[in-house]
């Protein structure tokens, strides 16, 4: 599948449901970051948004992008109407051939949450250029579904769920210059689309960036 139309097929996706007015904040996220001091933050896959609404509300500046380029004009709205508009930039880019620009000094922090995809993307290659573009001190966040929900798209029995460690090794940073500060596998109820709820395995990775 191309870029195209992959494009096509997740503008599909947020086309076909109401736009987001309030969308929640990942768990994960809150947790890891509540009592950080507020910098600049990159979301990888910001879908509604509500990753990078809950950061702007902290005082973050946040680049949050996105394949969909429903998802961006509609995160750009909600961003404006909510007066955040001067805290959130969206941006359009696929990740396998495009990067946003960030801060001269890096980023304090990205975060890619449940950025699974059916179509084609060198997951490890954009998370260990996102790596790269954290400042020192900088913390890289990624979490990843460590279970199928009833709600999945893929319902594969036989899926496998790379843990924290094995997305680690995969990016295969210098353990000379990031530090694993995280690699757990929590359980939480989740609540799918339907409204219907589910005990789900979150796998969490924390990447702190410790030298230049």
């Amino acid at each position: 599948m191309t870029t195209t139309d992959a494009a096509t097929s997740w503008d599909g996706v947020y086309a076909a449901r109401p736009a987001a007015t309030d969308p929640r904040p990942n768990v994960r996220l809150t947790e890891t970051v509540t009592g950080l001091p507020p910098g600049d933050a990159l979301e990888l896959g910001c879908g509604e948004g509500g990753d990078a609404l809950w950061l702007a509300r902290q005082g973050w500046h946040v680049t949050a992008v996105d394949l969909s380029a429903v998802a961006v004009e509609r995160l750009t709205t909600l961003a404006r109407s909510l007066g955040l508009g001067d805290r959130v930039t969206a941006e359009r880019h696929d990740l396998g051939a495009t990067f946003p620009d960030g801060p001269e000094h890096g980023f304090d922090l990205v975060t890619a949450h449940y950025l699974h995809t059916p179509h084609e993307l060198d997951r490890a290659a954009a998370l260990r250029r996102a790596a790269h573009a954290l400042r020192p001190g900088g913390r890289l966040l990624v979490v990843d579904h460590g279970s199928t929900a009833p709600w999945s798209w893929n319902q594969d029995p036989d899926a496998h769920y790379p843990g924290p460690q094995e997305v680690a090794d995969g990016i295969a940073l210098d353990p000379a210059v990031w530090t694993v500060e995280r690699a757990a596998s929590p359980r939480r109820t989740a609540t799918g689309p339907d409204g219907t709820t589910a005990e789900v395995t979150d796998h969490v990775l924390v990447v702190r960036r410790t030298a230049a």
